[in-house]
């Protein structure tokens, strides 16, 4: 389906950005910066949802679909720009709303044809995901720094895949995308924890946006990779 293609294409393009580890910090300011995190995260999360939820009712849009995505990734440039200042907590909510209402027309829609259980199932596995990764990189405390090379070459060949797909009309080449995000999204929640515990990451807002991208994306992909086992690709 036209939609699903789309959107999946455009997730992909918001996986980059991953912050390097730098000079290690003591175990308070790690665990400071870890609380600040989630609870920007739930926040942001939460924001999604309500603009997810209120734009459910939208017909898809291709125009303010490009619109609000554009204008979110444009939102990861200047956020970085001004992320120890109130204006990068104004942007993370801005960048997550916008995300949000792209969802909204397309969730409304599959659930208009019958697969909101689908939806549930993609939600729970991304949330299962997300919590099982994030969690295993605090418990373990490793450092997964050396997936940095791997994150850089997997972004460039997502892209590179997603302009192929753009003149190749596959629904497998389609759902191998969606399953390479899927990694890609797995290996940058396992970077982006990592980094806070061992001090690479001190800006938590800047970590709640990479996590939150990176829930973006596991979502969408393993939405797409649902429906077409369904057969309603």
């Amino acid at each position: 389906m036209q939609n699903r293609r789309v959107h999946n294409a455009n997730m992909s393009a918001v996986a980059g950005r991953m912050s390097g580890f730098g000079t290690q910090v003591d175990s308070a300011t790690a665990a400071n910066v870890l609380k600040n995190t989630y609870w920007l995260l739930g926040l942001t999360l939460a924001f999604s949802a309500l603009t997810a939820y209120l734009s459910m009712g939208m017909a898809f849009n291709p125009i303010m679909h490009y619109g609000a995505f554009f204008a979110a990734l444009a939102i990861t440039f200047v956020i970085h720009k001004v992320a120890n200042s109130v204006w990068g907590l104004v942007l993370a909510f801005a960048f997550t709303g916008l995300l949000g209402l792209t969802l909204g027309p397309i969730i409304g829609f599959y659930v208009s044809m019958g697969a909101a259980e689908t939806v549930t199932t993609a939600l729970g596995l991304t949330a299962f995901a997300f919590f099982g990764l994030s969690g295993f990189a605090l418990v373990s405390k490793k450092d997964f720094s050396f997936l940095s090379s791997f994150l850089t070459v997997g972004f460039f060949v997502i892209v590179g895949a997603i302009v192929i797909s753009l003149f190749v009309q596959s629904s497998a080449f389609s759902l191998a995308i969606s399953a390479a995000v899927v990694l890609f999204a797995s290996a940058a929640i396992l970077y982006e924890t990592s980094a806070i515990v061992h001090g690479g990451q001190t800006n938590y807002i800047l970590a709640a946006v990479s996590l939150y991208a990176q829930i973006y994306n596991l979502f969408i992909s393993l939405l797409n990779i649902l429906m077409a086992f369904a057969g309603d690709d």
